[in-house]
């Protein structure tokens, strides 16, 4: 990993983003035979989708959408063993940015030749897609510092697509171009905003104790993603929570530690944890929407659109992660 290279990649989200809108406007290369893939899954296909950090958190929303639309899809950390069994009707969609995680191309090998296989990857050369039936990449370029910025942003809009090819499901609110475009001018616009809350968001997360990030289920991969950030970059605590699980396992360390939050806004259960921080004098910070008791809140563009929130709102978290190393 090459910290002194992480800004210049949170820099170019903004590029690779409006370039990723292109290619959805054109036709996700490869694509065509993930459609043909799902024809012949049978009139009930399953998915199973494989990945591990960053590459699992973003297809945990993406496929939770299409389970809401009656989809049969479901995400598996590869590193299990007791994985679903291959069976007919069934596709492996297995992501990995790089291609190469040991834990996903072992868990490929149940698969191979028992089930069709899709290898969602930046890598159209690693041995991921090497082994794959077909490959759908995801067009980032090449992240200098190591650190998977753009190429997490990139897993929603391209699992997106695939999970509609193999399933012939088309949810509402999909990861589309025009989603991807609105993407890309939040990010260049809290790119430029920085200046004015940065400062005070890296003071309020570095805190003695560490950092918790809260988000709704539907986004809780912008939670997820934020603390990984803090632990992989500057190498800080940092724990992440579904909001309203938040009040059942995370709740309980407001009541001992200098506690420091970043709120991802937008849960019904928003109110509760911040009732808890209140009481026992937390602080917190909102990120996409006014919160009751907030140091300040952070707001972006389209803020109100949670697939344009999911692809912008942890670069709040990755900003403050870059200037902790100074």
């Amino acid at each position: 990993m090459d910290t002194a290279a992480f800004r210049s990649d949170l820099e170019l989200i903004p590029e690779t983003l409006e370039r990723l809108a292109g290619t959805l406007d054109a036709g996700l290369p490869g694509l065509e035979e993930v459609a043909a893939v799902g024809a012949g899954l049978g009139e009930h296909p399953s998915v199973v989708v494989l990945g591990m950090g960053s590459s699992r958190y973003a297809a945990d929303v993406v496929a939770r959408r299409f389970r809401a639309a009656g989809a049969n899809a479901t995400v598996e950390l590869a590193s299990v063993d007791e994985l679903p069994p291959p069976t007919p009707g069934r596709a492996v969609v297995a992501v990995s940015a790089t291609g190469g995680s040991v834990e996903v191309l072992r868990a490929i090998e149940r698969y191979r030749g028992a089930a069709p296989l899709i290898a969602v990857t930046n890598r159209p050369d690693s041995a991921l897609a090497a082994r794959a039936d077909a490959v759908v990449g995801l067009g980032a370029g090449v992240e200098a510092s190591g650190v998977a910025c753009r190429t997490f942003r990139a897993t929603f809009p391209v699992l997106d697509g695939v999970l509609g090819a193999l399933t012939g499901l088309d949810p509402a609110g999909r990861f589309d171009a025009e989603v991807v475009r609105r993407a890309a001018t939040a990010n260049a616009g809290l790119l430029e905003s920085s200046a004015d809350w940065l400062e005070a968001a890296t003071e309020l997360v570095a805190g003695p104790d560490g950092a918790w990030t809260l988000a709704p289920a539907e986004r809780l991969s912008s939670a997820q993603q934020s603390a990984l950030m803090l632990r992989e970059v500057p190498r800080r605590g940092a724990f992440a929570s579904e909001t309203g699980d938040w009040s059942h396992v995370d709740v309980y360390l407001t009541k001992t530690q200098d506690y420091r939050a970043l709120v991802f806004a937008g849960s019904h259960w928003d109110g509760q944890a911040l009732e808890w921080m209140r009481e026992r004098g937390s602080r917190w910070a909102s990120v996409g929407g006014e919160l009751p008791g907030s140091e300040f809140a952070i707001r972006h563009a389209h803020d109100d659109d949670a697939r344009v929130a999911v692809l912008t709102e942890l670069l709040v978290g990755e900003l403050v992660a870059e200037r902790l190393l100074h």
